[in-house]
């Protein structure tokens, strides 16, 4: 039996990268998938990819009303919620040190990737917990869980991730919401080899990678894991998949 059979997703940031993997992944092991993506074709795209009827939304993770009209959207085509995976977000090559970074930049990454984290939380456990339970998986990053220069504002969210991930878990595990976190080291997407190729720290980064560079594909089999039901026991962790950066 396919290991997401009958279970209804909601996947942000799904039009590229890991997001798309991921989407692909689910519906493929039997999940239909929402695509809430800001990047209408992008989204179909990705949509027409996974197929098993997988629909994509324009979200924009940043605006309460889009997410709900999103989350919404994907209970009146499904009938319920039961895996929510935040996986919009993303550095860019403006990030710096604390001292040096522009303060747009800061601001940017803090709405993108730790309030919309925050917010489809806030939509979409109410119908993870009206459905009987079900996984929250978020993205942190393996700058959460090591000191990496020149990356303060990224760090600032991700890190900010990983502690909510926690607190969330211990909060709604009393409604049989699973809550945890993926925490990727460098992952080799369109964007992210653009930003080792401009990058020394990012570049040197890359180089210690114990097994070599991760796919995206290697995050949504993390991301499979915890949507399923073999991680029934598993909340509040925040699991590196980082080719063993974060050890050497």
């Amino acid at each position: 039996m396919p290991r997401l059979a009958g279970k209804i997703a909601f996947i942000t940031g799904a039009g590229t990268g890991i997001g798309r993997a991921t989407a692909i992944l689910f519906a493929r092991e039997g999940a239909r998938v929402a695509i809430a993506e800001i990047n209408a074709a992008a989204g179909e795209e990705t949509a027409h990819l996974a197929g098993n009827g997988a629909i994509a939304i324009r979200t924009d993770v940043t605006d309460e009303a889009s997410v709900q009209a999103a989350v919404r959207a994907t209970v009146q085509q499904f009938g319920a919620l039961h895996v929510l995976h935040n996986n919009a977000g993303g550095s860019t090559m403006q990030d710096n040190t604390v001292v040096e970074a522009p303060l747009e930049e800061f601001w940017r990454v803090i709405k993108l990737d730790l309030f919309g984290t925050f917010l489809g939380c806030r939509v979409g456990i109410p119908e993870i917990i009206r459905a009987g339970g079900g996984s929250v998986i978020n993205m942190s990053s393996n700058v959460a869980l090591m000191g990496i220069p020149g990356r303060d504002c990224y760090t600032a969210a991700k890190g900010a991730v990983a502690a909510m991930t926690r607190s969330m878990a211990v909060e709604f595990a009393p409604q049989r919401v699973r809550v945890n976190a993926i925490a990727p080291s460098a992952t080799m997407t369109e964007r992210v080899r653009k930003l080792v190729a401009g990058n020394a720290a990012l570049d040197k980064l890359a180089n210690s990678h114990l097994l070599g560079l991760i796919e995206p594909t290697d995050i949504a089999n993390m991301a499979l894991l915890l949507a399923s039901d073999e991680s029934r026991m598993i909340t509040g962790q925040v699991y590196p998949v980082d080719s063993g950066v974060t050890i050497s």
